[in-house]
């Protein structure tokens, strides 16, 4: 729920290039400061009335939601790393992207590796396919 890297990096460039360090320091806060302060209310309300059965039927019907929208993601990734253009068709298929899938997820479910492990060794295969 806060800005993510582009915006933050952005207002503090802007305010550095305009009123320097200080404004840096002002522009980064006003980019930063109101969705925590939005986030902060939120979780007090949650922890306050998380009881109360409005906020749990709110949080039920929300909850379909939210996963539908990670799914919604995952694919989206999916189907730009295993299709060159994220065109679906046979022959734009990435079988090496696949491959590497196939290997991360015996790695991690199989052998339990550490997933931080795991994605440094699929950059670097990606790396040296993309070489050869």
């Amino acid at each position: 729920m806060t800005p993510g890297p582009i915006a933050v990096n952005s207002s503090t460039f802007v305010g550095q290039y305009v009123a320097h360090l200080p404004g840096a320091l002002i522009a980064t806060l006003g980019c930063i400061l109101p969705s925590c302060v939005i986030v902060s209310i939120l979780a007090y309300l949650y922890v306050k009335y998380k009881n109360l059965e409005v906020m749990k039927t709110i949080l039920a019907y929300l909850r379909p939601a939210v996963v539908s929208m990670i799914a919604i993601s995952g694919i989206s990734i999916l189907i730009s790393s295993f299709f060159k253009e994220s065109i679906i068709g046979i022959s734009y298929l990435r079988y090496h992207a696949m491959i590497v899938f196939v290997i991360c997820l015996i790695l991690l479910r199989k052998y339990k590796l550490n997933p931080i492990l795991v994605m440094i060794l699929a950059g670097i295969s990606e790396v040296l396919i993309q070489m050869l």
